[in-house]
């Protein structure tokens, strides 16, 4: 059963400081950053080596597409999600992307990819924009859905992010503590649409730094009016629940890195992530150390539910995939 906190590494290979930190039964995950990548033999010959001490973690990476996309060089560079939109095979278009990300991700040892995301693109949030699939719900739903069918084709488990939606709030959590002035009825009407309706789809959700106060006083991911209440109770979301990088600056109301773990915990989140700041994850982890916290067993789901062989470019829906997609002048011929 994995532990509660999923935390980074500085470089390409692990330190022996790495190792030991890994090997601690409250470490159930870790994820990987553009500085830990060169190419793909390199991300698997990490891999090997993080199960070979630990089978059980959990390994992720952002690889959403556009911007944000860890993976790079020897990995196909895919486009940002914003660009299916309006096309006449949008969605056919999605799904190829959600299968493709998923297989190559998959293949060098990875388990999931923090992926899609569920925000709007109000035109107002830069953190946000080009990431999300639409402006419109119900448009961003059927395009969000095909990406997601598309990644579960290939044997990835799917996070949806930023719960409720960060597409409105103006602020960069990663720097600031964003606030969205709306009322509950006004976003369950818009933003919180996508999470409603793929809630059944979802195998994860990320909540959002981002402060409803005519919902609750604390950001999304420390309140339990979000993730008790609205995700399990309201919407039935009965998948994983990670918390949000509690080093971003929309994290720091709740105090330091202990405190933050186990407020997110507390909050309803299953794993908190702790991530570019050492001394921060292991302050952290000495917290959940003294809690004693009991891990979440539905974190396994997400576990990678394939593994992909290296001759996977060989494997004809692999070139149908990015034959459409070349079609359609998201990616490089």
């Amino acid at each position: 059963m994995q532990g509660s906190l999923m935390l980074d590494i500085a470089g390409t290979w692990l330190t022996a400081e790495d190792r030991h930190l890994l090997r601690q039964p409250e470490v159930g995950g870790l994820i990987l950053f553009a500085r830990n990548v060169e190419h793909p033999l390199q991300v698997l010959d990490l891999c090997r080596s993080i199960h070979a001490i630990r089978p059980d973690l959990l390994l992720a990476v952002d690889q959403e597409g556009g911007r944000v996309q860890r993976l790079r060089q020897g990995f196909v560079r895919l486009p940002p999600m914003c660009s299916f939109a309006g096309r006449s095979n949008a969605a056919e278009l999605a799904r190829a992307c959600g299968w493709l990300m998923a297989t190559e991700v998959l293949a060098v040892g990875l388990d999931f990819s923090f992926a899609p995301v569920l925000d709007l693109d109000h035109q107002r949030s830069a953190v946000i924009g080009t990431r999300a699939f639409e402006a419109n719900p119900e448009r961003a739903i059927a395009l969000i859905s095909a990406f997601i069918e598309g990644m579960h084709a290939a044997g990835m488990a799917s996070t949806g992010k930023h719960f409720p939606g960060h597409g409105w709030a103006e602020a960069d959590s990663h720097v600031a503590i964003p606030v969205d002035e709306r009322s509950l009825e006004t976003i369950r009407g818009h933003d919180l649409l996508p999470f409603a309706r793929l809630a059944h789809q979802l195998d994860g959700v990320m909540p959002a730094h981002v402060i409803f106060p005519q919902v609750d006083a604390q950001p999304a991911g420390f309140s339990r009016r979000w993730l008790q209440d609205i995700l399990r109770s309201e919407l039935g979301f009965t998948g994983v629940i990670f918390s949000d990088d509690l080093s971003m600056a929309g994290a720091h109301v709740a105090g330091d890195a202990g405190e933050r773990i186990q407020a997110a915990l507390q909050a309803g989140c299953d794993m908190g992530l702790v991530c570019n700041d050492r001394a921060a994850a292991e302050l952290a982890l000495s917290r959940l150390q003294k809690l004693g916290v009991t891990p979440s067993p539905t974190l396994a789901s997400m576990a990678c539910r394939a593994r992909v062989g290296r001759d996977y470019k060989q494997n004809p829906r692999w070139l149908e995939a990015l034959g459409l997609l070349r079609a359609a002048d998201l990616i490089d011929p």
